[in-house]
């Protein structure tokens, strides 16, 4: 089954939910997890299953990425905010530089997303 992590900055949290509704029939074949307020948010919005770490300020973002390390996850999604990215929000670098490592997709817009999704069903 594929393995899917999901976080969102704050302001792109509205986008991640209206990602994850638009695939939601895709989403629902996918083991999901997320970030504890990014997983809370989806879950209140969409009937998915999701496995909820810690929030980013909190750790979940390095949780997701010690998932990776383990080669548990098949891709990520982080749809972040370049523009107003804020101190407690989790840092994309390391999650960036460990799917670098270990060759796993990690996407970071609504256009990636997408085509990662895609990918991912075109592969399975």
């Amino acid at each position: 089954m594929v393995r899917l992590a999901l976080i969102a900055h704050d302001e792109k949290k509205d986008d991640l939910i209206a990602f994850a509704r638009e695939y939601e029939d895709v989403l629902a074949d996918y083991d999901l997890i997320a970030t504890g307020t990014t997983g809370k948010r989806l879950l209140e919005a969409t009937d998915l299953e999701i496995e909820r770490k810690k929030s980013g300020p909190l750790g979940g973002d390095l949780m997701i990425g010690s998932e990776v390390a383990q080669d548990l996850l098949d891709g990520i999604v982080f749809l972040r905010d370049p523009l107003t990215a804020q101190p407690h929000e989790p840092d994309i670098s390391a999650l960036l530089r460990i799917c670098d490592v270990h060759d796993t997709a990690l996407a970071t817009n609504l256009a990636s997303a997408r085509y990662l999704l895609e990918g991912i069903d075109d592969v399975s």
